[in-house]
């Protein structure tokens, strides 16, 4: 019996079928699809989202699709400046708050990755057709060359908006009624081109556009549509080529690769967990793509469900854990969906009269921020419910990542210490620590690290300062960081800190050896 299977391959599903391979668990994913999908969707990506890739292990490889997004500018229709933002290059968790890319070589990357993992399988060109959750296991039926019958301990549904998974559960789906058709011109410039901005967004109420990069050497234009303009007509060659026509783009100096009406839509669903049946990436959510959560809250499914899934496939932890899966994520992505769809209705605003309203307030605003950074902090949502010490210092921050260096070693945190629990500390362990807290945390396979300041010994270097300062600003002794960078709390003592790891974890993960 297998211990995960997994529908569908797409990026969400690989990157989840990688994370619990690594782990040493049999996973099995089943593709309908014959051959990967050779054009892109998503364009980009978050620093978040690239902590999780190099989990996954394709960190080395993303310079090869990727390349930071540089900046982000909202015009109108005169050309005058809405908002600006210039994304760093450098964010908080160690790599650039935005990458753009090229999505078939993110997915070619995942693919060589996951063809590596010894217990991950791959069947391509095989529809599912059913799947009956037994209580003890799931058998599901396959439909290809020939019929497949599997048995898994669970199955993921990472099958896209038209999840068989998710109809197979029977959850209800709340739905935000916020849609609009748009179409995306994928386009390959046939000599380099510098453009500035590298990501414009074009709030004219004639025709709101986007134009973006999409990894080296790609871009991607996108024009919304009007109301009564006729779908297919849209659709059609001629009329991408009329609009990018003053972009300066046009069949002498580009190819357009892929041209096609998408309709954006705001919804999630009720529940990600129905007995041995779990959701992850669009067959659990869709959003507008105006904040560019859509693949990333994905990966965030992925990472949060491993680590979940490992711990009670190896009996560390209760099957009670997973139902944070559903608190933890949607709450989360709720979140970024009403993020996305404000911004969508700032910049789809079809009104003149409206938009030059919106124009003064904006430009008003930028005015009166010049000088000041421009943070992307909105994104960087911190859990605010779930497997969580709630009241505790820093539980729920995404933790950030700099560099340390131990034994002669130096390089992000995530690199040295891997993927797991990692009880990060201002002073001696062997001081702070009870032996019990220390015995189960060896128990999680988790990692204590004791930072200190470069020039000190005694413990891991804090190269940039950023665990010190981080642990100095949530004033506390130590943090706690769950295996997806979140943290599940922090105390200001050892005492407490101790506490934290005996009674508050252990009791969360394993309520009912805790009351047995």
């Amino acid at each position: 019996m297998l211990d995960v299977l997994i529908v569908g391959y797409g990026p969400v599903g690989q990157v989840t079928a990688i994370l619990l391979a690594q782990r040493g668990w049999s996973v099995t994913v089943v593709e309908k699809w014959p051959e990967p999908f050779t054009m892109p969707r998503a364009v980009s990506f978050d620093g978040e989202s690239a902590r999780v890739l190099a989990a996954a292990g394709v960190g080395d490889h993303i310079a090869r699709f990727g390349e930071p997004s540089r900046d982000y500018v909202w015009r109108n229709a005169a050309g005058d400046t809405l908002l600006r933002v210039d994304v760093a290059e450098h964010g908080p968790c160690g790599w650039p708050d935005s990458t753009s890319m090229y999505q078939p070589g993110l997915e070619d990357r995942l693919a060589e990755r996951g063809a590596r993992q010894p217990g991950l399988r791959v069947l391509r060109g095989y529809r599912v057709e059913s799947v009956t959750d037994h209580g003890d296991r799931v058998e599901v039926e396959a439909v290809g060359e020939n019929t497949l019958r599997l048995t898994a301990k669970w199955v993921i549904g990472c099958d896209g908006a038209n999840s068989f998974v998710r109809e197979r559960m029977g959850v209800g789906v709340t739905d935000l009624d916020f849609a609009s058709d748009w179409l995306t011109c994928d386009v390959v410039p046939h000599e380099p081109r510098e453009f500035s901005p590298n990501n414009l967004q074009i709030c004219d109420p004639a025709r709101p556009s986007t134009a973006v990069s999409a990894g080296p050497g790609h871009r991607r234009w996108e024009f919304m549509r009007l109301p009564g303009e006729d779908l297919e007509e849209f659709n059609r060659i001629e009329t991408a080529w009329r609009l990018l026509a003053p972009f300066d783009m046009t069949p002498d100096n580009a190819t357009v690769q892929r041209h096609s009406v998408y309709r954006f839509q705001a919804r999630f669903a009720d529940q990600w967990r129905v007995g041995r049946l779990l959701l992850a990436g669009d067959s659990a959510h869709l959003m507008p793509p105006f904040a560019g959560q859509g693949m990333c809250s994905g990966f965030r499914d992925a990472v949060n469900l491993a680590w979940k899934l490992d711990l009670v496939l190896a009996n560390q932890a209760d099957v009670a854990l997973l139902d944070t899966y559903t608190d933890e994520r949607r709450a989360h992505v709720r979140h970024a969906i009403d993020m996305s769809v404000n911004l969508g209705k700032v910049i789809c605003q079809p009104d003149a009269k409206a938009a030059a309203d919106r124009d003064l307030v904006m430009i008003a605003t930028r005015k009166r921020n010049e000088g000041r950074p421009q943070q992307q902090s909105a994104v960087y949502h911190p859990l605010t419910t779930g497997l969580l010490a709630e009241g505790t210092a820093a539980a729920g921050t995404l933790v950030p990542q700099g560099r340390i260096e131990r034994d002669g070693r130096t390089g992000l945190l995530d690199d040295i210490v891997g993927h797991r629990f990692v009880l990060l500390v201002a002073d001696d362990p062997r001081r702070l620590l009870t032996e019990e807290a220390s015995a189960y945390l060896r128990d999680l396979d988790a990692e204590v690290v004791h930072v200190v300041p470069a020039g000190t010994r005694g413990g891991v270097v804090d190269v940039d300062g950023v665990y010190l300062s981080f642990l100095d600003k949530v004033k506390a002794v130590g943090v706690l960081v769950r295996p997806d960078f979140y943290a599940f709390g922090g105390a200001s003592d050892g005492i407490v800190l101790s506490e934290l790891v005996t009674i508050r974890l252990r009791g969360l993960l394993s309520p009912v050896a805790l009351l047995s």
